[in-house]
């Protein structure tokens, strides 16, 4: 398989066609990663309520991966529970790194990503999204664990 066989329609049009959200004024927390093999950046913004995702931005510069990615979880990450968004993180690192099953229900077009495991340069520009996303959950938690205790 070729690289550019990697760049389906439908990842074209899911990154071609993505909600660009912006940044949020007043997140919870934010987090930023890089990918040093290609130079992907995607920081995001969010707000959890109750152990829920209730907002979320981002600004993705990124390869049409990274781009995919993005978009899908732009679009479908607002009333995800945090712990929900966690095992998704987990499952596109499995799918990635160890032939695990893609992704279904709502994250269903993360599937057309499934491919990209034959491309280990490109696994993190895939994956920064959900990366950035968990840790800025992290930060929420330990800012909400150090406000329990203090």
């Amino acid at each position: 398989m070729e690289l550019s066989d990697l760049y389906s329609q439908k990842i074209l049009d899911l990154a071609g066609n993505a909600l660009q959200p912006g940044r949020l004024p007043h997140p919870d927390a934010s987090a930023r990663k890089v990918s040093r093999v290609c130079g992907s950046v995607v920081e995001v913004d969010v707000v959890v309520r109750d152990g829920v995702i209730v907002e979320y931005g981002h600004e993705v510069s990124a390869c049409a991966l990274g781009q995919t990615s993005a978009a899908v979880v732009a679009r479908e990450i607002v009333g995800t529970p945090t712990g929900e968004f966690r095992l998704l993180r987990d499952q596109m690192h499995a799918m990635l790194k160890q032939d695990g099953q893609p992704p279904t229900g709502k994250w269903s077009d993360l599937r057309y990503l499934e491919p990209v495991r034959d491309y280990r340069a490109r696994h993190m520009s895939t994956l920064l999204v959900f990366d950035a996303v968990v840790e800025a959950l992290e930060k929420i938690e330990s800012t909400e664990s150090v406000a329990a205790v203090g």
